[in-house]
């Protein structure tokens, strides 16, 4: 059932899948567009991730492929339903599996969430649509509830879009230099320093002297500076927060 990632797995031996990630929702198309393109196409197209893509109204049981229905005891929306959540997630997970809810109710996704989901075989995202699901579900099938954000979105595919993305390119071999993600924004708990390029100087601003001098301590210097500056400057929280072991 569900819909096969794009170009399909790599079938080279030598390769075998770091992460298996299983995104369930009403629209899979919505994260398998986006997550076909660029690094994580390629990522797929090189075996490094087995990423698949289903629609749940598959598991749904009657004609009309209903997922949804009123809440009792009144209120505003529709609920997704029990039955065809509980058909898709027993057939899809395996013993390593964690399914994850897409919720706004969830704990909050970070760069720390996202280095520990690198180390997870496999990962059920289910997507949460309308009103949410129903409890039993929560209760009984989910390992935990994940938001990015103090938001609310039209669907879940979209932050499952983006969760599966920020974990990918933390998995070995996905981006083309190993050290890119060392000094992201988040990974050492600061903000990224300002990044420069070609031409030297562009309608009289000058790329800083220092990163033209060749001197690789007093670069390093310089951008830990910046770095400490910006997060003081546009996040002082977290600089509350305990430093991060490198």
């Amino acid at each position: 059932m569900g819909l096969a990632s794009p170009g399909g797995p790599c079938s080279c031996s030598c390769l075998p899948f770091a992460v298996r990630i299983d995104i369930l929702s009403l629209f899979p198309t919505i994260a398998q567009t986006a997550l076909a393109e660029s690094i994580l196409g390629k990522a797929q197209q090189r075996g490094l991730l087995d990423l698949r893509h289903h629609n749940l109204r598959d598991w749904a049981n009657n004609k009309h492929s209903t997922t949804d229905d009123a809440p009792y005891g009144g209120g505003a929306g529709m609920v997704m339903k029990c039955e065809p959540i509980f058909a898709a997630i027993e057939e899809l997970r395996t013993p390593a599996a964690r399914v994850i809810l897409m919720s706004p109710g969830g704990r909050v996704f970070t760069q720390r969430v996202a280095e520990e989901y690198t180390h997870r075989e496999h990962l059920i995202l289910l997507c949460g649509h309308y009103e949410g699901v129903d409890q039993r579900v929560i209760d009984q099938l989910v390992d935990e509830e994940l938001s990015i954000g103090d938001y609310v979105l039209t669907n879940g595919a979209i932050a499952a879009t983006v969760v599966v993305d920020a974990v990918v390119r933390l998995l070995p071999g996905v981006l083309g230099d190993e050290n890119s993600a060392v000094d992201d924004s988040h990974s050492t708990g600061l903000l990224e320093y300002p990044q420069y390029t070609r031409p030297v100087e562009f309608r009289g601003w000058r790329v800083p002297d220092v990163l033209l001098s060749g001197n690789h301590g007093l670069v390093a210097k310089w951008r830990r500076q910046q770095a400490v500056e910006k997060t003081k400057r546009v996040r002082p929280d977290l600089l509350q927060k305990p430093p991060v072991e490198q």
